[in-house]
């Protein structure tokens, strides 16, 4: 099964042009790698509104993983976790506690990360750092457990 895959960029600045994207770029490469097909690509504010609706139209277009890079430091205008929770149905916490565990061993600062993963409708959305080297680090930490998450959300009949 061929994972259909939307990334969403959250960023203030680079959503008003002050500065290129990275993050996106960095994920869209590190999923193609993983024979992911990016389906759909976003960049948006840290408003809540804006990170909500693009994740609702990258799943309306197919998506069943959704990667988002931004918003998950401790900034008051990191925005991205409390705007992905409204929306989800579940909370998936151990891929945040894997995320943190495993970047602890590559920076203190990962403690003040907010990375998480959550189902919204039948597709996994993944939280993850703005920093581009952050971001494609943490999904390699989680990488084992998406293709499986994403058939059983996607109700693809698996064997024993």
């Amino acid at each position: 099964m061929q994972i259909q895959a939307g990334i969403i960029t959250v960023s203030d600045r680079a959503s008003r042009g002050l500065y290129d994207d990275l993050g996106g770029p960095a994920l869209k490469k590190a999923a193609t790698g993983y024979g992911w097909k990016i389906v759909s690509e976003a960049l948006v504010a840290d408003e809540k509104s804006q990170i909500q609706r693009a994740i609702r139209e990258q799943i309306n277009q197919g998506c069943q993983l959704v990667l988002t890079t931004g918003g998950t430091g401790v900034a008051l205008r990191d925005v991205t976790p409390e705007a992905v929770r409204e929306i989800a149905v579940r909370e998936l916490p151990g891929f945040g506690e894997v995320m943190r565990m495993e970047s602890m061993k590559i920076t203190p600062n990962a403690i003040l990360s907010r990375n998480l993963a959550v189902v919204v409708d039948k597709a996994l959305v993944i939280c993850l750092p703005g920093k581009p080297s952050g971001a494609v680090e943490c999904l390699s930490f989680v990488i084992g457990a998406i293709p499986h998450c994403v058939e059983v959300l996607q109700e693809v009949p698996t064997s024993c």
